[in-house]
């Protein structure tokens, strides 16, 4: 896969929990939640938070539903893909994202940074596995 980071995305209604990959793009690792402003302000913020890294590339999480259809949840998650789109050049890609928050664990302040880094440790095991 080469060198390059990943910023990966859990947009919630309340927090945005992000997550940062390795330079190998081997391992996920959470790294902050931010407070949902308003959808212009988040995409800023996520915007400045991959610049600030060199991210090559921003994972936004999707969640379908039970179905793995776009739902009210994933409708909303493509409004900050394309407000990010507005925000900066980085590339962005969706990810389905379901049940990351349950896997994250423990309720807590960086519960969201944990699921933003399942999403992404997701996301990598299964590039690892393509050419």
């Amino acid at each position: 896969m080469g060198e390059r980071l990943i910023l990966a995305v859990d947009p919630g209604e309340v927090r945005i929990g992000l997550a940062i990959s390795d330079p190998t793009g081997t391992i996920a690792r959470p790294l902050q939640v931010i407070k949902h402003v308003s959808r212009a302000q988040n995409a800023a913020a996520v915007a400045e938070i991959a610049a600030a890294h060199g991210a090559d590339l921003i994972l936004v999480g999707l969640p379908l539903d039970d179905g793995g259809e776009v739902g009210h949840q994933a409708r909303r998650s493509l409004r900050l893909v394309e407000e990010l789109r507005n925000a900066t050049d980085v590339a962005i890609k969706t990810w389905d994202e379901s049940g990351s928050t349950q896997m994250a664990g423990t309720k807590d302040e960086m519960i969201d940074a944990r699921a933003a880094a399942y999403i992404l440790q997701d996301y990598l095991d299964t590039q690892a596995g393509s050419p």
